[in-house]
């Protein structure tokens, strides 16, 4: 098939993009948001098309993967097809829903055309989809393979903007693991962190947002993989960190309790037992070491990258035939 989409989260679109398609990325001189095309990455089965030419290419797209609202709009300006009617489409949802959860109605509720595909179970659980088919097809990605050392005595958290984002991801934690070891963050936006959290600098090091691979090897370097987060969809670099063979520190809230099993760290919304975890891997490399592998025996069962690109396979066949009412899960 031939799949429009835009390159909106990297990590995700570096997963769907790997399957038995040929994929339309619009590009344009800006190379933003509407217009990032490959930005960069070396995806065989990825195409930049300018936006200008989505008009002549309209008769030979087989499907559109849509991930913004505003996306409907867009595809029938640029290419004169109304996704759901004239062309089939489906809306992954990547997000959890904000304002008055869990009676927060999903803005394309209302229509039948477009399915809903969201990328947790938590998430298609609490967005009101209304009368819009729903999917659910969870994560997956590229293993990284068995690369943990754990040799530093060190927790990795990967989060984008955490003085903004605050308590949605669970800055205001952060002290608490940084009395048990220190703490090296990942990820873009990390400007005042050291203030808001008041930290001092030998215990917590904003590192930034580095390319996947050399992120990898960083965080297998470090003693166990700390997610904090209260309200979020399931961050790839979680399920990533867990591929590698990390042991996982992470808030019971969200989906993270469906991804990690017990023995693979710690889940908990008792952050005394979240300490205590902590505490327990930094004292001992060999209990760190047993939970990463079964972190990592967890991740290859459940977010492999071959189940994922499989189950999107079923979602584009499904509304390319016209069935848009199956639901779609991984592994139970």
């Amino acid at each position: 098939m031939r799949v429009l989409l835009w390159h909106v989260h990297g990590g995700w679109t570096d997963a769907f993009v790997r399957g038995n398609h040929e994929y339309l990325l619009p590009v344009d001189d800006s190379r933003t948001g509407w217009g990032l095309g490959t930005g960069g990455r070396d995806w065989p089965s990825a195409v930049e098309v300018p936006v200008e030419e989505l008009a002549g290419l309209a008769a030979t797209i087989d499907a559109v993967v849509l991930q913004r609202t505003d996306e409907v709009d867009r595809v029938a300006e640029l290419t004169g097809l109304r996704p759901g009617q004239d062309v089939p489409a489906a809306f992954v949802e990547h997000n959890t829903p904000k304002g008055n959860v869990p009676d927060t109605r999903h803005p394309l509720a209302d229509q039948t055309q477009i399915p809903i595909v969201h990328v947790t179970h938590f998430n298609a659980l609490m967005w009101d989809s209304g009368q819009a088919p729903v999917h659910v097809v969870e994560h997956g990605v590229r293993d990284p393979g068995l690369c943990y050392t754990g040799e530093l005595e060190r927790f990795g958290v990967v989060v984008n903007e955490p003085v903004r984002r605050g308590r949605t991801a669970g800055t205001d934690l952060l002290a608490r693991f940084a009395d048990v070891a220190p703490l090296d963050i990942f990820g873009m936006g990390g400007s005042g962190l050291h203030e808001a959290t008041g930290i001092v600098p030998d215990r917590l090091e904003w590192a930034g947002d580095i390319p996947t691979a050399r992120l990898h090897a960083e965080l297998a370097r470090r003693r166990a993989y700390l997610h904090p987060f209260r309200w979020t969809s399931l961050g790839l670099a979680l399920i990533e960190a867990m591929h590698a063979g990390l042991p996982v520190l992470a808030l019971g809230s969200t989906e993270a309790w469906r991804a990690v099993p017990q023995e693979a760290g710690c889940v908990s919304t008792d952050l005394g037992d979240l300490v205590a975890a902590a505490r327990r891997f930094a004292r001992s490399p060999d209990a760190a070491r047993e939970a990463g592998l079964a972190a990592r025996e967890a991740a290859l069962a459940r977010y492999s990258l071959g189940r994922f690109l499989r189950d999107w396979d079923e979602v584009l066949s499904d509304v390319r035939g016209g069935v848009v009412s199956a639901e779609v899960s991984g592994p139970t």
